[in-house]
């Protein structure tokens, strides 16, 4: 190997690996590391068709801006921001997450988001959990059938 490129993958490539590695994350994905004692609260709140609609109105309010209607993260404010709202109806993130992580994301916030500790009540921080965990859409159970199809018997004479 000649001189020149040599230098090229010892100096030049491990550069450009910086930059480019990190352009290929996924937008969005970076950590938001959350306290394990927050991580293991429990939701004191009962899902209520009141409680969700209480829920609905302070969601609508405070953030749909960036989260959406319908919490895919695509509100009318999302794209002002380089950090991307989160997506609530996808379902494996929302599988990976507690109620005490939502619960503390919620109270704490992250810029852009705000804190919504002292702008709402806890119950009312527990109702937005519970009211985010509805986005993601319920799996349909399968039809129940009757059991297998008899096939009809054949009667040999």
């Amino acid at each position: 190997m000649n001189r020149r490129a040599k230098i090229w993958l010892s100096v030049v490539l491990p550069g450009v690996c910086v930059v480019l590695v990190p352009s290929t994350l996924p937008h969005g994905k970076d950590p938001w590391p959350v306290p394990d004692e927050a991580r293991k609260m429990k939701n004191p709140v009962v899902s209520t068709e009141a409680s969700l609609a209480a829920a609905k109105a302070i969601f609508l309010d405070s953030c749909a801006q960036c989260h959406g209607e319908g919490g895919k993260g695509d509100g009318s404010e999302a794209a002002m921001y380089s950090v991307k709202p989160a997506n609530f109806t996808d379902a494996h993130m929302m599988s990976e997450m507690t109620d005490g992580e939502l619960f503390w994301k919620i109270s704490e916030g992250r810029r852009p988001m705000p804190s919504f500790k002292k702008q709402l009540t806890e119950e009312q921080r527990w109702q937005l959990v519970n009211f985010v965990r509805n986005f993601v859409p319920r799996p349909t159970p399968p039809a129940k059938s009757a059991g297998p199809a008899k096939k009809p018997r054949v009667h040999k004479h």
